[in-house]
């Protein structure tokens, strides 16, 4: 070794390697684990999924257009995809409301009301489109005083969304619950010793540190509702062009043993949830980067 190296003096021209260390995994083997995780990934989602689309890639121009996008299925598509868009409105701001109250608030029964969140998530779907239909009816408790003052709920657009206002609520609710217990009280303390009203903490305060879970709810809540089937056909009446939903009209495709039909309404569906929770996800992306910065 030279005197000038020993003297920690780099050569002109000389470039030290840094040293190579791999930095230590929490959990071992993650060659295995992720190789795994893709494998499971691969079956269960990407294979299914590519099946969709190359069984309605075989059909032809015109049988596409004919089944997906005649009049019916558009219909069909706008009641799925607008009734999930209301409901997923309206439980991101009741879902909120509840969340904060379990959070925020201690009161006689909060166990059971917070066992009643979750009821949605037990109950057969089957069971909630029945017990909703009964209701809402013109005979049935709440809908022979609706009737009267011309209000329809069974048998109508508005009956859908209410049934998956239900469906949707746990989502919201459970999204952001964990996100307001981490916000303690003292924050919003120190905002009003700050001088800000109510209104200002909640806006300025609150609402961007759970925005990206409020989100979050929203979009599980949204993909839950344009798929939902068995609680919808009880309430909806399943008439075309009204209250006929694209789930539905698969099944419909499937009795008449139109399987290329099916899949053909299938993609537009996929197609379409996709790029909403896409651009639902970097709203919220961007929701996180704005709240760090």
């Amino acid at each position: 070794m030279t005197a000038t190296a020993t003297a920690g003096h780099i050569p002109p021209g000389h470039r030290m390697r840094r040293p190579c260390f791999r930095a230590p995994s929490i959990i071992p083997g993650f060659g295995l684990t992720f190789g795994l995780s893709l494998t499971w990934l691969c079956l269960i989602v990407l294979i299914p999924l590519s099946a969709v689309f190359i069984k309605t890639a075989g059909m032809g121009w015109d049988h596409f257009s004919s089944v997906a996008l005649s009049e019916r299925a558009i219909a069909a598509y706008r009641l799925s995809f607008g009734a999930s868009l209301g409901a997923a409105f309206i439980n991101a701001v009741f879902g909120l409301m509840i969340a904060w109250i379990l959070v925020r608030y201690d009161f006689v029964g909060k166990r059971v009301v917070n066992a009643l969140v979750d009821l949605p998530f037990a109950l057969p779907t089957a069971v909630a489109g029945i017990a909703f239909t009964s209701l809402y009816a013109d005979n049935g408790w709440i809908g022979q005083y609706l009737e009267p003052l011309g209000i329809k709920v069974a048998f109508t657009q508005f009956g859908v969304v209410i049934t998956l206002v239900f469906i949707g609520l746990p989502f919201v609710v459970r999204s952001v619950e964990p996100v307001l217990a981490d916000i303690g009280k003292d924050v919003e303390e120190a905002s009003a010793s700050l001088g800000a009203t109510r209104a200002q903490t909640f806006r300025r305060v609150i609402l961007p540190a759970i925005l990206p879970a409020l989100l979050t709810g929203f979009a599980l809540a949204f993909a839950r509702g344009v798929g939902e089937y068995g609680s919808v056909i009880f309430i909806a009446g399943n008439m075309p062009y009204e209250t006929e939903i694209a789930p539905l009209l698969i099944i419909t495709q499937l009795e008449q043993y139109d399987y290329a039909g099916a899949t053909a309404i299938a993609t537009v569906m996929l197609i379409a949830s996709f790029s909403l929770l896409l651009l639902i996800n970097l709203l919220q992306a961007w929701s996180r980067r704005r709240t760090v910065d």
